[in-house]
């Protein structure tokens, strides 16, 4: 599997945007929608907690995608997952960005080096534009073998996309 980043709300002022400000006039039912996610991260036995703000993501991006190469990735996704989703903290702010890389157990040095430089800004722009050549504009999704799937979905409907796109399967006796 291969991180590519994207723009969800790239124009989120660093402070955030209240969820209700963000989805107003456009029909969305929030509580509905918190439900409809409370109900899919229970199923999975993952950590979530209502959210009341939107944030930019743009530097969290960043300090991923230099995660993504060197041991501790998939420890930083984690530790930016609970930042956002289950704390509700800011993820445009750098200081709760390098709590989240010391949470991993990666250098925060090297994290607070990577977001005061932007080292991986050229890196996550050109994600962007894959995403964009793809049509990626929501969270999660999933591109495989001309394949696209877009949203959260239970394990069966991941299994069945993934087996679509030619991944073959697996024992996997967590959903047997």
């Amino acid at each position: 599997m291969q991180w590519v980043y994207f723009p969800l709300h790239p124009d989120t002022p660093a402070g955030g945007l209240a969820l209700e400000d963000l989805f107003a006039g456009r029909g969305y039912d929030l509580d509905a929608m918190h439900a409809r996610m409370q109900q899919l991260m229970d199923v999975e036995g993952l950590p979530y907690r209502r959210r009341t703000h939107t944030y930019n993501s743009r530097l969290a991006q960043e300090l991923a995608k230099w995660a993504d190469g060197g041991p501790g990735g998939a420890a930083v996704h984690d530790a930016l997952y609970k930042t956002y989703f289950v704390e509700g903290r800011n993820l445009a702010d750098a200081g709760v960005l390098v709590d989240a890389a010391r949470s991993a157990g990666v250098s925060t040095d090297e994290a607070q080096k990577v977001l005061r430089d932007r080292t991986f800004k050229g890196a996550v722009d050109a994600d962007w534009e894959k995403a964009r050549q793809y049509g990626i504009n929501a969270v999660p999704s999933f591109a495989a073998g001309g394949y696209k799937l877009i949203g959260a979905h239970p394990y069966e409907v991941l299994a069945q996309f993934a087996q679509a796109a030619g991944a073959h399967p697996t024992d996997d006796s967590r959903h047997s």
